[in-house]
């Protein structure tokens, strides 16, 4: 159930209540000794909070999407260890033409 904010017009105090999205707005001011009218205020609302360690944005992920993932990075690991172990070859340059010679 959500929880609200309210405040008193008249003697301005604030309280929160839980309260079904269906059920009408309080209207009372529950300080006792204050007749005032409430009004619920605008609240921003509420975000996940996960509690505890090894909460990470990857661990609901789709099993395709962990599949791809696996298959990828596989892919990329094996063409990189193929690109290092294998050194190119040692290239020499080719001997200077004398100049005024045509090929």
């Amino acid at each position: 159930m959500p929880t609200y904010e309210y405040e008193c017009q008249t003697c301005g105090h604030q309280f929160e209540a839980k309260q079904s999205m269906k059920d009408p707005h309080l209207t009372d001011c529950p300080k006792e000794g204050c007749p005032g009218p409430v009004k619920r205020k605008i609240g921003l609302g509420s975000g996940f909070i996960f509690k505890g360690n090894g909460f990470y944005i990857t661990d609901y992920r789709s099993d395709s999407y962990k599949a791809a993932a696996k298959k990828d990075s596989e892919s990329a690991s094996s063409s990189s260890s193929s690109t290092t172990a294998a050194a190119p070859a040692a290239s020499t340059p080719a001997p200077a033409k004398p100049a005024g010679t045509s090929a």
